[in-house]
């Protein structure tokens, strides 16, 4: 049977693709070009290790459209947005399954580290869990997903891929946004658009001194120095005024979380439901909460335990154990 692998040109994907090969997959790989020769180097090569043939497919446009555009708009919203999030259902998984559908695969696979059954999304085995990058996935898009690596510790994926003999074997994993490669997303932003300028920051109603620029912080970020001797954190920022609201450590955390574009990867349900929430790519925050689904894709949810600063703008993914409810974006 017939699968389209989104090789990427990492061991990740490498492994993925031998894991399905091994398993008795006709593998074939779709190799999405944003503009680096090295990577796109790199995945032709492992293709032809590997025997898979390879199709690339330039997504810039898409990309720009998308993802970078409304990457830029949600900064100077003070906003905290996750260009994965958004790429993954809009980019990179649509051109999989638009690919998958010309060349006959009825099913698509990544080397993202999290689990499908049954077409439902579940976290990974292992301590380096990405389900909650994939919350924003279609349900049809879940359904034709295989991820080989859910059941793998990443040092088991790099120990395959040097058992496999796999020319990346070794390259090291990419932490960077792909299409801001030196990390510094604050100046890609200002020679993109007009950032705002200086502003003050405000502690309990008072200016207690002035920051330069609202896209260069976030919500719970901790600002340098000390006031009466205590350290502050960004609690809220506010475009409109051009003002970061400064709070105590103790004052960030919060029980009530609204999220709205909720996308449910469950029938949508009328009442409030159990489940466990999180607000932030970690490997330990999320605690058990009440969801309540409101109009309009909006949920309000109510946590046991607080969680720390929920940031305007990042991702909201609620779990039933280890299944993925759905996700959408912090108000």
């Amino acid at each position: 049977m017939r699968v389209l692998l989104g090789l990427s040109g990492g061991v990740d994907s490498a492994v993925a693709a031998r894991l399905l090969q091994n398993a008795g997959y006709e593998v074939r790989g779709l190799y999405l070009d944003i503009g680096s020769p090295e990577a796109r180097a790199d995945a032709v090569e492992t293709a032809r290790f590997l025997g898979v043939e390879l199709d690339i497919m330039n997504i810039s446009a898409e990309l720009e459209e998308k993802v970078c555009a409304p990457f830029v708009d949600s900064y100077l919203r003070g906003e905290t947005p996750n260009p994965c999030i958004m790429c993954n259902p809009a980019v990179k998984f649509a051109a999989l399954i638009r690919r998958a559908d010309e060349v006959g695969a009825k099913f698509i696979a990544t080397g993202h580290y999290a689990r499908t059954e049954n077409g439902g999304l579940y976290k990974a085995h292992s301590g380096n869990d990405q389900s909650y990058m994939l919350c924003r996935l279609k349900k049809e898009q879940v359904e034709r997903l295989l991820l080989p690596l859910g059941e793998f510790e990443k040092s088991e994926v790099r120990a395959m891929a040097e058992s496999f003999g796999i020319p990346v074997a070794s390259k090291p994993d990419s932490m960077e946004i792909c299409f801001i490669p030196d990390k510094d997303y604050i100046g890609w932003i200002g020679r993109r658009a007009a950032v705002p300028g200086e502003g003050d920051f405000v502690f309990n109603a008072q200016v207690i001194g002035r920051h330069e620029g609202i896209h260069r912080w976030t919500v719970g970020q901790r600002i340098p120095g000390l006031y009466n001797e205590r350290k502050l954190y960004v609690s809220e920022i506010r475009p409109e005024s051009n003002e970061i609201v400064l709070a105590l450590w103790e004052d960030l955390f919060k029980t009530e979380v609204l999220i709205r574009d909720f996308n449910w990867l469950i029938p949508e349900p009328e009442e409030a439901i159990r489940g466990s929430i999180k607000v932030r790519h970690t490997k330990w925050e999320c605690p058990e909460c009440t969801v309540f689904p409101q109009e309009d894709g909006i949920v309000k949810v109510l946590t046991e335990e607080a969680v720390r600063a929920p940031a305007r703008g990042q991702a909201a993914v609620i779990y039933c154990g280890e299944r993925v409810l759905g996700g959408g974006y912090i108000v």
